[in-house]
């Protein structure tokens, strides 16, 4: 079930808040824990077994290493990670790397390993971090266990953040399992319905087009397409990868805060970066966090003596990065070439960007764009092809042409990305989702969310290209 679905905003939505808001106070939790797993069951009904059998494997040896000391604890921490890594790695790269074996068994002549393909479950990547956390936490002493079974499998499970995030650190949500009604006010929950109307409109009448025409061109034979027709596929991915993302944690975000809970942002005007340094502060925010507190740091961070081992663990963690969005060369490349980059601006690249100010953001986006070509080929054949038709002059044919709706979106998905680059647009972006709400704002808020929603209903149930991104990873 997606959130930009017919059934999630018709049937599930209301049903759900229905039950929510009429329960008792004692009973909420319950009823989210009901909500989420029916969420995760209807899209993935053999899989949901395996979560929540994780899930209770996990819990109790969590609370049986939190009452130990010395070896038995860290023993008992490596059997939580071995276990959620494990089950990572073997539904996430089992493929790949039985793929890549056998094109070396190929080429020297031996006879090719047999492997039955797996299916990805949704939202794995997300779910085994969120684990993670809450092992790590603990074990470092940060927050004690959750004492209930039922708390811990609601914090891992929870429906809005559980198939993409944002990624939520234990410690920085575990008070909230126990009392988020606090929060739960009338404005709250109108504030959280404005901010999933506008991550609907982001992800359904800006992403959708966007994608639609970037598949269009991606599959273009490389000999048939023109240097222009390829930059505009590049530029339709950008944006669509965007929106797509910050619409769904835009739509996660309200969801929680119509529940009380307040997650943490994960997009901030990345596209106005003067650096890729600053790129990935504003980008995929909770994920930056995370490969900083629990792999980066962990390396030795800042702390190290030589400035070459500095730049080996920044890089090490971008490839790590991009091996974690999927298992294909693509994503791995596109990790080194961001890691690439960072090096770059820690050793002479950043001083130099500094001088150009508000300028170095032609650089980022440039280097940004090119970066994604890597993600949406994943082949890296496919990738060196697709930028040499950017990178060198060839004439358009009519493989793809523009029509004026891809025009039109294509501007406001522009006028939007650089939208706060003055501080006029700043201020709007405050004023809207971070100030308190007078009645008129109030007023204005429900005509723009209910406008949203029906234009992007009508879009749903008229158009046939409705992906999101991140569920794949």
């Amino acid at each position: 079930m997606v959130f930009s679905s017919i059934t999630f905003l018709f049937y599930f939505l209301p049903l759900f808040f229905l039950c929510y808001y009429l329960a008792d106070k004692r009973f909420k939790n319950a009823v989210i824990l009901t909500g989420s797993i029916i969420f995760y069951a209807w899209g993935a009904p053999v899989f949901i077994f395996i979560l929540l059998g994780t899930t209770v494997i996990d819990f109790y040896i969590v609370r049986l290493m939190a009452a130990r000391q010395g070896r038995l604890r860290t023993a008992l921490m490596c059997v939580s990670l071995s276990i959620n890594l494990g089950l990572l790695f073997y539904f996430k790269y089992s493929n790949f790397f039985v793929e890549n074996l056998n094109l070396v068994l190929q080429h020297i002549g031996i006879k090719e390993v047999l492997w039955v393909k797996l299916i990805l479950p949704i939202g794995i990547s997300f779910y085994t971090f969120e684990t993670i956390t809450y092992v790590v936490d603990v074990y470092r002493g940060i927050h004690k266990p959750l004492r209930n079974f039922w708390d811990y499998q609601m914090y891992i499970i929870l429906f809005p953040k559980l198939i993409a995030g944002p990624i939520i650190r234990f410690h920085d949500f575990a008070d909230q399992i126990y009392d988020h009604t606090e929060f739960e006010t009338v404005d709250n929950r109108l504030r959280g319905l404005y901010r999933f109307f506008i991550g609907l409109g982001k992800k359904v009448l800006i992403a959708n087009v966007m994608g639609a025409a970037a598949d269009v061109i991606f599959k273009i034979p490389h000999n048939e397409l023109g240097t222009t027709t390829a930059w505009f596929g590049a530029l339709s991915y950008t944006f669509q990868i965007y929106f797509d993302f910050s619409g769904y944690s835009d739509m996660a975000i309200g969801l929680g805060l119509m529940m009380g809970f307040r997650f943490p942002e994960n997009f901030n005007n990345p596209y106005t970066s003067v650096s890729i340094t600053d790129f990935w502060r504003r980008w995929h925010i909770t994920l930056g966090n995370w490969m900083r507190n629990y792999l980066y740091i962990p390396l030795g961070g800042n702390r190290v003596k030589s400035k070459g081992r500095l730049y080996f663990n920044l890089w090490l963690v971008f490839l790590a990065s991009g091996l974690w969005h999927g298992a294909a060369w693509g994503f791995i490349i596109w990790g080194a070439y961001h890691g690439f980059f960072l090096v770059m601006e820690r050793m002479f690249l950043g001083r130099w960007l500094e001088k150009l100010g508000k300028a170095a953001i032609i650089y980022t986006f440039s280097v940004v764009m090119l970066g994604w070509v890597f993600f949406k080929a994943e082949r890296l054949d496919v990738a060196l092809g697709y930028l040499h038709r950017m990178l060198s002059w060839h004439v358009d044919t009519d493989a793809w042409v523009a029509d004026k709706e891809y025009i039109c979106l294509l501007a406001i998905a522009t006028f939007f990305s650089f939208f706060t680059i003055p501080d006029l647009g700043k201020r709007i972006q405050q004023k809207i989702y971070y100030k308190e709400y007078s009645l008129k704002m109030h007023y204005a808020m429900v005509f723009i969310g209910l406008l949203l929603c029906f234009i992007s209903a009508g879009r749903i149930t008229t158009a046939t290209f409705n992906p999101f991104i991140y569920f794949r990873f």
